[in-house]
């Protein structure tokens, strides 16, 4: 028997903002995605250095799920949070930087720390040796967030045990350009968002173009 599941927390982010269910978590006047990033880690007192080699889409996902995750994680236990994540340009950000870095024949210099962030789930690797994670995770490319899809899989990996949470979402960076909605699904009822779905949470979020 298939049980209900529920959305247990978001969060989105765009435009030197932070929207943590529904309320500013954090915002900054207008700056590009490194200098808010920066101030946003400070701002939530993260203790996490290797955060600052990491690519702006493993920054994107890293400061929306340490929102999410850190008030349900526990050291004492293994925490069974399944991983769902998909954008449009994969890791086209740092892939342009790298291409650029070897077609300079008068500064060939690849550098390793753009090589390593040159696919799409290397973001959540990062996710899960900050919060110990072992269980299940895939990166999907779609041209728009295929919320249908995320649901399904995520309802999947609930009803089948593979998961106690999933945290899934939309994290696109591309040019300085990024938007990021995720949130937790759990089989306890939320009564908050118990009639909400990850496509009336995502298409009623203020995104701001």
């Amino acid at each position: 028997m298939t049980q209900k599941t529920y959305i247990q927390s978001y969060i989105t982010i765009q435009n030197n903002e932070m929207v943590l269910n529904g309320t500013s978590a954090f915002k900054t006047e207008p700056t590009d995605f490194a200098d808010f990033a920066k101030q946003a880690y400070r701002n939530f007192d993260i203790q996490y250095p290797k955060f600052f080699k990491m690519d702006g889409l493993s920054k994107l996902a890293f400061l929306g799920t340490e929102l999410l995750l850190s008030p349900i994680i526990s050291a004492e236990t293994e925490n069974n949070i399944a991983l769902l994540l998909a954008n449009k340009s994969s890791s086209l950000d740092t892939d342009v930087k790298y291409q650029e870095s070897i077609s300079d024949k008068e500064n060939y210099y690849p550098s390793p720390a753009v090589f390593v962030y040159t696919l799409p789930n290397i973001c959540l690797g990062e996710i899960s040796i900050r919060h110990q994670l072992k269980s299940e995770n895939s990166f999907f490319i779609f041209d728009t967030f295929n919320t249908d899809f995320i649901s399904n899989y995520a309802t999947i990996l609930l009803n089948s045990d593979k998961a106690d949470t999933v945290l899934c979402g939309w994290v696109e960076f591309f040019n300085d350009h990024y938007k990021a909605f995720l949130c937790l699904i759990g089989k306890e009822e939320n009564t908050e968002y118990t009639n909400e779905t990850i496509n009336t949470l995502y298409k009623n979020a203020s995104w701001k173009h």
